[in-house]
């Protein structure tokens, strides 16, 4: 994996995009990419009333871990709100969502690739 080199930097600095699925009120500020492998190091916000269910259930094959920092949202298939200072460490493969959020949120998200089985 090869991200950039970054020294310390304001955020603000990176604008914030749309997330892939389209929803404007859905967007990321992705802080490091891997160009090869398109993993990332990002910040993600639902603006109040956003909603990922035409998105559907999410799965990865990458390492995912997420910290809220501001806000909250739902986890629809969960039936769980999760706030601001909760944490989630989430192994590839593992299903998350979708989300609605009616007051919005704000994460911190690291995301690494699998390590590859070991033959022997």
């Amino acid at each position: 994996m090869s991200k950039p080199e970054f020294e310390f930097f304001p955020v603000s600095d990176i604008g914030f995009t749309i997330c892939p699925g389209g929803d404007p009120l859905i967007t990321e500020r992705i802080l490091s990419k891997d160009p090869q492998t398109g993993i990332a190091t990002r910040i993600l916000r639902y603006a109040p009333g956003a909603d990922s269910t035409p998105m559907g259930v999410q799965r990865h094959d990458f390492w995912e871990e997420v910290y809220i920092l501001e806000g909250s949202f739902v986890d629809l298939s969960l039936d769980r709100t999760f706030s601001a200072g909760q944490y989630a460490c989430r192994p590839p493969g593992m299903p998350h969502g979708p989300w609605r959020s009616d007051e919005g949120v704000l994460t911190f998200e690291v995301r690494y690739p699998a390590p590859e089985e070991q033959e022997g």
